[in-house]
Order: structure tokens, then sequence, then C-alpha cells
């Protein structure tokens, strides 16, 4: 039951009404990405409504976890090398190295130095 004691029929042609358009969304699920973390809401109900020209989504139900997010280390080619010359290891050893130092040159030599 809606606010005022509204049924979800009269709910919608009131907001048709005001000029707001709803339409259901079939998701299985939804994952909102951010910078540190993940929310992750399985067997939500996601309502899409327009009002004024703006997209709202309205997502509820379902059961909601979070998860960290880790970010993607790009190691470049010259980083790789200097961690190898420096080192005196393979490209390959070094490439290793500096995945597993998350990309942090220094600890990467001393980790094959040490």
């Amino acid at each position: 039951m809606f606010p005022g004691g509204l049924n979800p029929r009269q709910m919608k042609q009131m907001m048709k009404r005001m000029g707001i358009k709803t339409e259901e969304i079939d998701a299985s699920i939804v994952i909102i990405h951010g910078s540190e973390k993940e929310i992750v809401i399985e067997n939500p109900e996601v309502m899409k409504m327009i009002v004024q020209g703006q997209e709202i989504f309205n997502i509820t139900g379902g059961k909601a976890r979070e998860q960290e997010v880790e970010a993607a280390i790009e190691i470049e080619e010259g980083d790789v090398e200097m961690v190898a010359e420096q080192a005196d290891v393979s490209k390959e050893e070094a490439k290793k190295a500096l995945e597993e130092s998350k990309g942090d040159i220094a600890a990467a030599i001393m980790k094959l130095k040490g």
C-alpha cells in the first residue's frame, strides 16, 4: 500500500498525470562500482522513472553485499627493464616482482635482491 491509502494502480495513474513515466526493469543483479568497494545487490526490484527529462533508478529488495575492489595495476615496459637491469634478473622475474609489489619499483628491486 502506498502513502495516503493509494493502491499501486492509482499511484501509477497519478504519476502519469504529473508527467512521471515509470518502467519496471527485469534485473537479476545490480552492481554499484565505487573507487574502493562495490555493492552487489542480488534479486533486486528495479524501477526506472523519468522526471523532467532526468532518469531515476530505484532499487529495492534483494540481498546486498559489499566487496573490496582491487585496482588494476599497469606495469610499463620501461619499469620492467629498469628492475631487471638493477636486480640482474630476467624481464619475466622483474615483471612478476613488480606485480607482487603493486608497481612499486624500489620494493620490486629490494625483493629480488634481498
